[in-house]
């Protein structure tokens, strides 16, 4: 059975490749490996979804499912004065992330956690390439629970193919946060912004 990226210990035999990625003019660099999202590149969900973030981030981010740390590195380095925070449910994905934010001179924390359970805190950003193929139930749960962990002005980004069920997310994204805003589409892919989540709202 081969691994699939949402995987907490990979087996897969590592097969390390390099990624080097440009963001807003900051040149990175990446390790990538076996048995985590993307080997070998930022994905192009990826790269839509960084591209359409606002102008400017501050605060504590969260880059929920990070992977090897495209997301997480990227706004680190972008917004030095951002604390951010890396999670994944990947071992082997967490590993990379540090060793990605080390390499690329960024302060992150890495908080091993199948979805929000062990991440302390809350965020002014959530950040997520979610692991679709985990299955709607998985990632609607996510989506759920991110509304409890935002600040007061806080957002969650999302992006989705729609092929995938972008549409079908907007709708239930609808149901718990008062302002969802499609902000980008792009080669089939769709960034969703969700704002005011319900459970905040007393």
């Amino acid at each position: 059975m081969n691994d699939h990226y949402y995987t907490q210990n990979p087996t897969s035999e590592h097969k390390y490749a390099p990624c080097d990625y440009v963001y807003r003019g900051h040149q990175l660099h990446f390790t990538t490996d076996a048995g985590v999202f993307s080997r070998g590149e930022v994905d192009y969900g990826t790269d839509v979804l960084l591209n359409a973030l606002p102008d400017a981030l501050a605060g504590r981010i969260l880059d929920l499912g990070c992977g090897w740390g495209a997301v997480g590195v990227s706004v680190g380095k972008c917004w030095p004065g951002c604390a951010v925070v890396m999670s994944d449910v990947n071992e082997r994905a967490l590993e990379l992330a540090g060793k990605n934010a080390r390499a690329n001179g960024v302060t992150a924390q890495t908080v091993l956690s199948d979805g929000l359970a062990n991440i302390p805190g809350d965020f002014n950003a959530v950040i997520t390439n979610p692991p679709i193929r985990a299955g709607k139930q998985v990632i609607y749960g996510m989506f759920r629970d991110c509304a409890g962990k935002l600040r007061k002005g806080g957002a969650l980004y999302i992006v989705i193919r729609k092929q995938q069920g972008a549409e079908s997310a907007l709708k239930f994204l609808k149901t718990i946060y008062q302002d969802v805003e499609t902000i980008e589409k792009s080669g089939g892919f769709w960034v969703i912004q969700c704002k005011g989540g319900m459970e905040n709202e007393v």
